[in-house]
Formats: structure tokens, sequence, C-alpha cells
């Protein structure tokens, strides 16, 4: 049973459910958390856990020749040997088609639809491409920006500008996250043929200086759900801070470009989203 639990990437599932209830909270135009209809929310998270849970067992029976030559990855279930690959694709397909149908017959088609969409565009699009191209990074980081999507669908029906602001924030936060991964192993990538950025060009300057450019855009796109009347103005500040706070991890990257710096910027990241999260709805206006 562990096997099948690490197939499903449960800490990257956790930040795929936060985003999708953050979408499905502001997706209720401002209802009370009192009034919140928590059946639906619950299938939405549960049809949006088994999708991401069936695409991330799909991309670890893809990728498990690659994951037989990277340290960190050797020890997975498949390229470990506790799992033969066709258990783990009918594992793979069997969530991810639970949670198409609970997303479709549960929620609405919308989410469904938004679901299938992420999950196609992650396995067909972004993972055969990382063996080909560093762009997999901007590829892979739509489907990466879809959860909040879903949950704003799954609880109005449609997408608005609303919705679109939070697939933007969480698109940009992505940049610093992985491409600060990507140069803590870029040797354990080269060994897979996995063609990230630092692998292509070993010095790190040009990963630095995309952890700078997303960072930089991230502060002033973090700040619209306060324009937009989504968060107030204690967001408004709170987001501005973070969001220099989170821009000064990926400055010192650059100045001084070591695996410490980059791993700094991956804790930044990771503590980042979740307040930002949190900031956003404790000042989100109740109607």
């Amino acid at each position: 049973m562990k096997d099948y639990i690490a197939l499903t990437k449960p800490r990257i599932t956790w930040l795929i459910l936060m985003s999708a209830a953050v979408g499905y909270f502001f997706g209720l135009n401002g209802t009370a958390f009192g009034q919140i209809n928590w059946w639906t929310m619950l299938h939405t998270l549960l049809g949006t856990g088994l999708i991401a849970s069936g695409t991330a067992a799909l991309n670890q029976w893809y990728e498990r020749e690659a994951d037989r030559h990277m340290r960190r990855t050797s020890d997975r279930p498949i390229p470990a040997g506790r799992l033969t690959p066709g258990r783990a694709l009918a594992f793979g397909i069997g969530l991810s088609v639970l949670g198409f149908v609970e997303l479709v017959f549960f929620v609405n088609l919308l989410s469904g639809m938004l679901g299938a969409v992420t999950l196609a565009s992650y396995l067909f699009l972004y993972t055969p491409l990382k063996q080909r191209s560093w762009l997999s990074t901007t590829v892979g980081a739509f489907p990466g920006a879809m959860p909040p999507m879903i949950g704003f669908a799954a609880a109005s029906g449609h997408l608005t500008a609303e919705a679109w602001v939070l697939f933007a924030i969480l698109f940009l936060w992505q940049f610093p996250h992985f491409y600060a991964i990507a140069w803590m192993y870029r040797e354990d990538y080269a060994r897979a043929g996995i063609r990230m950025l630092p692998v292509v060009e070993p010095d790190g300057q040009r990963t630095a200086n995309q952890i700078v450019l997303y960072g930089m855009l991230l502060v002033p796109v973090s700040l619209i759900p306060g324009f937009l009347g989504m968060s107030g103005k204690i967001y408004i500040v709170g987001a501005f801070a973070l969001g220099l706070w989170f821009l000064y991890s990926g400055v010192r990257v650059a100045v001084d470009r070591t695996i410490l710096r980059a791993r700094s910027v991956l804790m930044a990241s990771v503590i980042y989203l979740p307040l930002l999260y949190g900031l956003m709805l404790l000042d989100r206006p109740l109607r």
C-alpha cells in the first residue's frame, strides 16, 4: 500500500488540493463560510485529488527508465522493482477515470473537462518534452496552474477574471520553485537525459535570471486580487511584503549560484504560497 501511495506523490497533491480549495472559495463570490455547500466542495477536492494522483502515477510509469538513473528517484516503486509497470499503469488510469467521473457527475462538466485537460497536457505535452527541451518547464506550468481554475469552476460553473488571476499567480510561482529544484538536482537530471535549463547551461546564469524574472513578475500579479475586490488592503500589503521576500531569495541565488542558495529559494516558495493563500482567504469580503 505504501508503494501505491508513493505513486500518487502526496506531497505535491496536497499543494494541488490547497490551490483547488482556494479557487473554490473565490468561485463562491463572497459567500460566507457558513453558507458553503461543503458536500460539493468535498466532491471537488476528491475528484481533483484523484486526477492529480492518477496523473502522478502515470507520470512515474512513463518516466520509469529515467527514474532508474536518478539518485533521488531510483527508489521509487517502479524502478526499485516493488511494483510492476503494468500495475502502476492500471492504478494510474483507474484513479484518473474515477477523478473525472467524480467531477463530471457530482460537481459539473466544466470542472471535469478542466481536470481532463490538465491530465492530458501534463502527460502528453510536458512529460515527453522534458527529454527534448528546457522549455518543458514553461509548458508544464500551464497544467500546473490549473487546480484553482478547477476549484473556481466547481463553485461557480464558469470562469471569470478572478479565476484567471489565481491561475496567473500559480503559473508564475512555479518557475522559481521548479528552477530551484532543477539547479539542486541538475546532475541527476543530466544522467537521466532530462534537458532542464541547468543541464543545458551548467553555469546557472540563465536559470538564476529566470528565477529573478518570474519572481519580479509575481510581485505585481499577486496584488491584483486586492484591486479586483477579491481581498482587501491587508492582503495587498501582505502580498507585497511576501513577494519582495520571495524575490530577495531569488536575487541571492543570482548573486551566489550555489545549491545552498537554490535550496533557500525552494524553501521560500513552499512557505510563500500557503501564506499568500491564507492572506487572500482571511481578507476576502463576505456578503
